[in-house]
């Protein structure tokens, strides 16, 4: 018997199957109702406590999903590069005016993340000494409150703690742990503390009706509101009710009562609200619905059969499309794509029928274009190989040049063309970024070369690196732009004999490199502005930045380069990367 129904169900056209399952689900629905509505009465009471949990479990989400926000928030503040940073500067230097001037950067930060978001009152942060720097409104806190957030902070060990002050006064509180990159020491660094503004998060979250309260608490402590419509004594009474809801006579009227614990936060949340006008309101409610269920049944039988033929009708047309082109008739494809749109264009069906066309269409073009990037492809390898030809002719005319200096016994020539050749193939050829630390030796030899015959006794360069360390791997051209960089403000500059040296050591798995010169130097303020990239490098070059940056996209954000100077003794670039010897790297 089931065996013939559903076959007989599956022979049924898309009219009727439609027709069918509107008339099933409407009159399974009043079926239901009719059931729920005739047991309503005696369920009244559970009924009532599932709504008003529901909006009591919204409104919890909601203003913990606010509340985890302020949690994610006072993670994002402890995890601040920038106020690590400052933290730890703080905490190693002896300076007063240095820790005066990092307190003020910590303020400046503080207030950056303070001033965008609503729900923050006030942030501030408590260093390893004590000092308080804080941003948003200036309300302090007691020393006695400070010392016990800084210990609940300690006991979470880098955990978000909340702290419930009194009415509408919530704190999060969390340590800082420190971190350099990807190493984590855990060391404190302090304490954040974010006094959150739980009223305007209700606000926000919360719509409450007329005449109902909720109340917000931690145990016996009242974390919202700030004013009770209520006295503390029937609000404890309710919070210490065995039965999670019921109605309860207060001087005020009669009220249904219900409440919920939060298993994040572990507070109380309680709803209150006049229980006569909402008993009004529910009654008149079922009837209206009741009668709205009703026009829709009617409603739904007589615009199904409507809704079902303007679905099947464009749906065959639609296949009759979809026929020809399953025939391979690519053809036809214009002639297809320039086919009327159904009408009612805008149901899905409509849609369905536009997104065809254009497939089609899309599918003529797509054809066009594989055409011409064919073209276009044997183009460009036609250019490739023509670019080829130049780097080629580049070197053999050098070679040439260096073959007539031997013919005439002008070897400073020869050295000088050989020389630049082979800086010329290591420029052009980028392949390799990582190279042994000898090769880069080379090239940097070849630049000494070409520029000891311009600067002759003026330029004495020297080298002092073990023979160990030549195979460590080193990002190709790092030190020839320094080499270049000395001669350029040290060597220049002046008519004396500029010493230019590179040094080079390694300590466990970290290599150090050196580039030194004793050249006019540089200032202070001029170091800072060139950190800061205000100055412009006077060559055409690879510049500072781009090796500082090539280096921690290579090793990682710990490794770079560092600059001292004394201005008219020593200026010095110092590389630090990893200690790794190989061969050449493509990374």
């Amino acid at each position: 018997m089931f065996t013939r129904i559903k076959s007989a169900y599956n022979n049924l056209g898309i009219h009727r199957k439609m027709l069918l399952l509107i008339s099933a689900l409407l009159l399974g629905s009043f079926a239901f109702y009719a059931l729920v509505l005739s047991n309503l009465y005696e369920t009244y009471d559970s009924q009532m406590y599932e709504k008003t949990s529901e909006l009591l479990n919204m409104s919890s989400v909601g203003i913990e999903n606010q509340l985890k926000d302020m949690e994610h928030l006072s993670f994002k503040v402890v995890t601040d590069e920038q106020l690590q940073r400052y933290l730890t500067e703080l905490e190693q230097t002896n300076s007063v005016y240095q820790k005066n001037v990092l307190r003020k950067k910590l303020t400046n930060r503080l207030i950056a993340f303070a001033g965008s978001e609503p729900f923050v009152y006030s942030m501030m942060v408590i260093d390893k000494e004590g000092e308080v720097m804080s941003a948003g409104n200036r309300e302090g806190i007691p020393a006695e409150l400070r010392t016990d957030l800084t210990t609940l902070a300690d006991q979470n060990n880098g955990a978000n703690a909340w702290y419930v002050g009194g009415k509408s006064s919530l704190l999060a509180v969390r340590q800082f742990k420190a971190f350099t990159g990807s190493t984590f020491t855990l060391k404190n660094l302090g304490t954040v503390i974010i006094r959150i503004r739980i009223d305007r998060i209700v606000d926000k979250q919360v719509h409450q009706s007329a005449g109902s309260t909720l109340v917000i608490a931690d145990h016996q402590e009242i974390v919202y509101p700030e004013k009770l419509s209520f006295s503390e004594t029937e609000i404890n009474q309710e919070l210490s009710r065995n039965q999670p809801y019921g109605v309860v006579n207060l001087p005020e009227g009669g009220y249904f009562s219900a409440r919920i614990q939060s298993p994040y936060t572990g507070w109380t949340y309680l709803h209150m609200t006049p229980f006569d006008p909402m008993f009004e309101r529910i009654t008149w409610m079922k009837r209206l619905v009741t009668i709205i269920f009703i026009a829709i049944f009617l409603l739904g039988l007589a615009f199904g059969t409507r809704l079902s033929r303007s679905i099947t009708r464009p749906m065959e047309r639609l296949l009759q499309k979809m026929r020809t082109v399953e025939t391979g008739n690519l053809d036809r494809l214009e002639e297809l794509t320039l086919g009327p749109v159904p009408e009612g264009s805008q149901t899905e069906v409509g849609l369905l029928h536009r997104t065809f066309n254009r497939m089609l269409r899309r599918i003529s073009e797509l054809i066009d274009e594989n055409y011409a990037k064919q073209l276009i492809i044997r183009e460009t390898e036609l250019k490739a190989l023509q670019a080829q030809i130049n780097p080629h002719f580049l070197y053999n005319t050098l070679e040439s040049i260096n073959w007539m200096a031997k013919v005439n016994k002008q070897s400073k020539i020869s050295e000088m063309v050989e020389a630049l050749g082979f800086l010329l193939r290591s420029s052009v050829n980028m392949s390799e970024k990582l190279i042994p630390l000898g090769r880069e030796l080379d090239i940097v030899y070849s630049y000494v070369t070409i520029q000891q015959m311009r600067f002759e006794e003026r330029l004495h360069f020297e080298v002092d690196i073990p023979d160990n360390l030549k195979d460590a791997l080193i990002p190709k051209l790092t030190l020839q732009p320094l080499i270049e960089n000395a001669i350029h403000y040290a060597l220049e500059p002046s008519v004396n004999v500029c010493h230019i040296r590179i040094v080079a050591r390694h300590e466990e798995d970290v290599l150090y490199i050196s580039v030194e010169d004793d050249g006019p130097g540089m200032t202070a303020e001029f170091l800072e502005r060139l950190h800061s990239g205000q100055v412009q490098t006077r060559g055409e070059g690879i510049g500072l930045s781009n090796i500082i940056e090539r280096i921690r996209l290579t090793f990682g954000s710990e490794y770079g380069m560092e600059i001292e100077s004394l201005p008219g003794v020593i200026t010095a670039f110092h590389i630090r990367i990893p200690y790794e010897r190989g061969e050449a790297q493509d990374v």
